[in-house]
C-alpha cells in the first residue's frame, strides 16, 4: 500500500502545482476575487474526474487481455510523466496575466477542467492503470492511491490560492521553484517505472 500511496502523493502534488488552465484559474479568480473564489474553483475536478475515471477503466478493462497494447498505454504514461517531470525539473515560476480575467466560479472551473485534454490523456495513460494494478492487490490499495492523489491534487491549490492570496510573489519564489524541481526529479524516476512496465508488457524486457 505504502508504494501505491507514494506515488498517489507525488502525482497528486505534482499535477497540483504544475502550470495549466485550472491553476491559473484558481490563481485568477484569487487575485480578483478572494481566496474563497480560488478555492471553489480548486474543487472542480472532485466534479469533473469521476465520470473519465470510470470511462478510462471500462476502455482499459475491455484492453486487459492485449498486452501490447497495454505496454503501448504505458510507454503513452511514462512518456507524459516524463515530460511533466522535466518541465518541473525547468521550472522558473508561474505568471498569470489576470489583465483580460473575467469573474469566474466554480462552474467555470468545471468547464476549463471538462474542456482540457490533461485530465483524459492521465487518467487513460497513467492513472487508470495504476489504479487497476493496486486493486490487483487489494481494493484499499487502490483506495489509497486514488484519495492520495485528490487529497494532493485539491489540497496543493487549495494551498497556492491562500498563498498567493496573501502574497502575489510566491509562485516566483525559491519555495516554489525548488519544490517543482525535486517533484520533476520524482517524477522522471516515476516515468522510467512505466517504462520498464511497458517494455515488459511488449515482452522486450
Amino acid at each position: 500500500m505504502i508504494h501505491y500511496l507514494t506515488i498517489g502523493m507525488v502525482l497528486g502534488l505534482s499535477a497540483g502545482l504544475a502550470p495549466g488552465p485550472l491553476l491559473t484559474l484558481v490563481i485568477s479568480e484569487t487575485l480578483l476575487h478572494d481566496i474563497r473564489a480560488g478555492i471553489k474553483v480548486a474543487m472542480a475536478p472532485l466534479v469533473t474526474d469521476p465520470p473519465i475515471i470510470i470511462l478510462t477503466i471500462f476502455i482499459l478493462s475491455r484492453l486487459s487481455g492485449f498486452h501490447s497494447i497495454m505496454g503501448v498505454i504505458s510507454m503513452v504514461g511514462g512518456l507524459l510523466v516524463l515530460v511533466m517531470g522535466i518541465k518541473g525539473i525547468k521550472a522558473k515560476g508561474l505568471e498569470v496575466d489576470i489583465q483580460k480575467a473575467r469573474p469566474r466560479s466554480l462552474s467555470k472551473g468545471i468547464l476549463v477542467n471538462i474542456l482540457s485534454p490533461h485530465p483524459y490523456l492521465f487518467w487513460l495513460s497513467v492513472g487508470s492503470p495504476t489504479m487497476t494494478r493496486a486493486n490487483d492487490q487489494h481494493f484499499f490499495v487502490a483506495a489509497a492511491f486514488v484519495i492520495s492523489f485528490y487529497f494532493l491534487l485539491i489540497g496543493s491549490k487549495i494551498v497556492l490560492a491562500i498563498l498567493v492570496g496573501k502574497s502575489k510573489t510566491f509562485l516566483k519564489g525559491r519555495i516554489y521553484i525548488y519544490t517543482m524541481k525535486l517533484l520533476g526529479l520524482a517524477m522522471c524516476v516515476l516515468a522510467g517505472f512505466l517504462f520498464k512496465d511497458g517494455l515488459t508488457l511488449l515482452k522486450v524486457l
